[in-house]
């Protein structure tokens, strides 16, 4: 089991210790783009076309509300995966 499928388990599990950077790393796999606002708010928004824009604060520990948007997005590339 390669480290990329080692963390989309840790967080299908919701694994609470899952960092701010790994769920980037998720996310811009699946194809966001991750772009900070002009000031110094730490909250991050991940954007795709045809997508709802998903925004996660870079403070840690990330909270379990977040680990399930990002389990929401890989559950569903993966729904979308199979339909093509």
């Amino acid at each position: 089991m390669s480290q990329f499928d080692k963390l989309i388990h840790r967080i299908k599990s919701l694994d609470k210790d899952i960092r701010f950077d790994e769920l980037r790393k998720i996310l811009e796999t699946y194809g966001y783009t991750m772009r900070g606002p002009s000031g110094g708010s730490s909250h991050k928004t991940f954007r795709k076309p045809g997508k709802n824009p998903i925004t996660i604060p870079q403070n840690e520990p990330i909270k379990k509300v977040y680990i399930l948007l990002v389990k929401e997005v890989i559950e569903s590339e993966d729904r979308d995966e199979w339909k093509a």
